[in-house]
């Protein structure tokens, strides 16, 4: 097929190429040569000639066909701007409606119940692509967080504590802590259509605990230990992060309970021109950008061979963990996330 074919294009550059076919037929053209140079078939040149010769370029000009943009729809175009929002904002239990997603069954309900207007699932689908939505797997987020709370740290707090940092030359740290278990394993494996495929694992599972902490500048500590963290191994972790630490640091962790403990807190203001710590808002894991780096771990850990002699799972989890501290470039790439880029 040619590849000036004015089959593939618009009524307005189609138009632009009869209008030259015309101009080249007066020039006294044949309409062989017109045919290559305009990529038109001599039968398409012949009948635009005898259209010019009866009515002029009137009678040559292509007229888009088709009703107009927007005719015929079911939604007025404030009822679709007002749709859009809705989807955006709120999720369908909010509006009293017995669906935890947008489906398209679900838009098709709230259409229904907002506007009075009846739509089939597949014209709700058309809008939906028309608008620019996709099906995506949404993030959980706690129902007891609090999102003044959450804006309240990513557009005041966090500023206040950067901009505190660079006054007192302090490094900022983002920690957390994750469990591992050798009996956890993750993803898909290929096997005969009718066939579950199966994976052996011990019941007598080993566990382990890491605690680390990532920097913006690509920098990481961590620590594996055994069972629950607590006031001793969080005290233990510190102190070795202020060893040798060239400046203060500044620790951000969660609200879990131990890291608010009595123990902690006298430690930590026995030692408060060495570290200082800060809390994330209530319930907002995914603000933390080190919870990225416990998903990286996780991943790597559960797609390996199941761990089935104890301290195995140790020695996997602390060769990746060695493997990340040394890639720097990675860690910085876990605060380009939309909800930790804030931190970046």
């Amino acid at each position: 097929m040619r590849e000036n074919d004015s089959r593939k294009l618009s009524v307005e550059a189609l138009n632009e190429r009869r209008r030259q076919v015309v101009e080249c037929r007066q020039r006294g053209m044949t309409q062989k040569e017109v045919s290559t140079l305009c990529g038109m078939s001599t039968v398409t040149i012949g009948k635009i000639d005898v259209l010019f010769k009866k009515g002029g370029w009137s009678a040559v000009q292509v007229i888009k066909e088709g009703r107009p943009k927007g005719k015929g729809r079911i939604l007025t175009s404030e009822q679709e701007r007002d749709a859009q929002k809705v989807i955006a904002d709120r999720t369908p239990d909010q509006l009293k409606l017995p669906y935890a997603l947008w489906t398209r069954e679900a838009v098709r309900e709230m259409i229904a119940h907002r506007y009075q207007r009846s739509l089939s699932v597949r014209a709700v689908g058309d809008y939906l692509q028309r608008w620019g939505y996709t099906p995506q797997k949404p993030l959980q987020k706690a129902y007891e967080q609090r999102p003044a709370e959450v804006r309240r740290w990513t557009q005041e707090t966090y500023p206040a504590i950067k901009a505190k940092a660079v006054l007192e030359e302090a490094e900022i740290l983002w920690g957390d802590e994750t469990g591992l278990r050798s009996d956890d394993v993750r993803g898909r494996s290929y096997s005969p259509r009718g066939s579950t495929p199966v994976i052996r694992v011990n019941q007598n599972r080993d566990g382990c605990s890491v605690i680390s902490t990532v920097t913006n500048k690509g920098q990481m500590r961590w620590m594996v230990f055994k069972g629950a963290i607590n006031a001793r191994i969080l005290i233990d972790f510190m102190r070795r992060l202020i060893k040798n630490a060239k400046r203060k640091i500044f620790l951000i962790l969660d609200n879990l309970r131990v890291h608010h403990s009595q123990p902690v807190q006298d430690w930590v203001e026995a030692h408060y021109e060495e570290i200082e710590l800060f809390f994330l808002p209530s319930y907002s894991p995914e603000l933390n950008p080190v919870e990225i780096a416990n998903a990286d771990l996780k991943h790597a850990v559960t797609t390996c061979a199941p761990a089935r002699k104890k301290g195995k799972l140790h020695k996997v989890a602390s060769t990746h963990l060695r493997s990340l501290q040394r890639n720097s470039e990675r860690i910085i790439s876990f605060f380009q996330k939309d909800t930790v880029r804030y931190a970046a």
